[in-house]
């Protein structure tokens, strides 16, 4: 039997883009394998992925849950790595041939995507927080040792595959499209006091309960403004973004002679995560078959400013640069976890992120220590006006 060509390591395993990763695998003939992975807490998850694929390490974040996982899974003692950081480290020092899928959610993944590409190994990302908190430590660290990024957002995957073959001097704007989330009909008067199920029904993606609400918000196509800039080397005025219902057209490129190239498919995460672990190749695949016939209409119309003020923060602290799209996505991070904790109210939330924004310092950071200070920081500051958010009168 030949051995499969591409070893995988797989950050956040048990989270969305871990499970879909995980679909991915089990499909008949796949070219890669499984050989380390990741959880933050869900111990009980990971061992049920290293059993099925026969994963060689692990790792959880959280030290009381790695101590847990020992004692509830003997079994699987011979595998545990250590945890928490070093644990990351220690799997990208044993796998050093292995491509890194970075599944995690939040600022934690910056520095394991900084320590895999300074390693020389590629990084299929979908953990866009590391380009927003650190974009420029990323790119260093890619060039200084010539790994690669390798997006696995749909919009990213999307733009990338628009772009092939085609030079940075061609390229006019960048389109990211999205959904709108649960409330693109809604009046903007009507959302402050929404319940946290309405929040959660996003219409379209089944992901994880922290960018669900991104996706309400449209933070998330914020943050993928600033992962766009870093990944694609486009202004940010070259950037835009259009609400598309259908969820077809996974973002589109408009070169400078006017003519838009736009990818399109079913909206399933699978097929970026196969592309990225590709290295930017398409293999024969009928992961989620799709026909232009399914689709007869296809739809686009301009974010609204009032139903969407996350939107318009987020790109301003892009322009701003500096440490504020560090403070942005901490804020952001605390304030969502907040409102999931019920504890915030869904039109506390830009108020949160402006609050930061307003009391932290901006100025530019130099390093991955000084980035993270700066998200802890500002984590600290959010941990005090949480409270007071939700004690603001209905």
């Amino acid at each position: 039997m030949t051995r499969p060509s591409q070893e995988i390591l797989l950050l956040g395993a048990t989270g969305s883009i871990g499970a879909s990763t995980a679909e991915l695998l089990r499909q008949p003939d796949c070219p890669f394998r499984l050989v380390g992975a990741t959880a933050w807490r869900s111990g009980d998850a990971l061992a049920v992925l290293a059993r099925e694929f026969g994963v060689e390490a692990l790792s959880l974040g959280d030290a009381e849950a790695h101590a847990q996982m020992l004692d509830d899974h003997p079994d699987l003692g011979d595998r545990m790595v250590s945890g928490g950081v070093e644990g990351e480290v220690e799997l990208l020092e044993r796998f050093p041939e292995a491509m890194v899928v970075n599944g995690i959610v939040g600022a934690a993944g910056l520095r394991p995507t900084i320590a895999a590409l300074e390693r020389g190994m590629d990084v299929a990302l979908a953990n866009k927080e590391a380009l927003v908190v650190g974009g420029d430590l990323v790119l260093a660290a890619a060039e200084r040792s010539g790994a690669r990024l390798w997006p696995v957002d749909s919009e990213h995957s999307a733009i990338a595959q628009c772009l092939r073959g085609s030079g940075r001097e061609e390229v006019g704007r960048l389109w990211l499209t999205a959904s709108g989330g649960p409330f693109r009909d809604r009046e903007p008067g009507d959302l402050a006091g929404v319940g946290l199920e309405e929040v959660l029904m996003h219409p379209t993606w089944d992901m994880g309960p922290k960018i669900t609400v991104d996706s309400a918000t449209m933070m998330n196509k914020g943050l993928e403004v600033i992962e766009a800039h870093f990944l694609f080397h486009v202004a940010y005025s070259d950037i835009e973004v259009v609400i598309h219902r259908e969820s077809i057209v996974h973002s589109m490129v408009e070169f400078v002679d006017g003519a838009f190239v736009a990818q399109l498919g079913a909206p399933d995460m699978r097929l970026p995560i196969l592309f990225a672990l590709s290295r930017g190749r398409h293999r024969p695949c009928r992961l989620a078959p799709w026909s232009p016939l399914d689709s007869p209409s296809l739809h686009f119309e301009a974010p609204s400013a009032e139903r969407y003020p996350c939107l318009g923060i987020a790109r301003a602290a892009a322009e701003a640069g500096g440490a504020a799209p560090i403070v942005l996505n901490a804020a952001n991070e605390e304030a969502v976890a907040g409102l999931l904790r019920g504890e915030l109210r869904f039109g506390d939330l830009p108020l949160i992120i402006e609050g930061a924004l307003e009391r932290i310092p901006l100025d530019g950071v130099d390093s991955v220590e000084a980035a993270l200070d700066r998200d802890a920081e500002t984590r600290r500051l959010c941990r005090e006006l949480v409270p007071q958010g939700s004690r603001r009168p209905s």
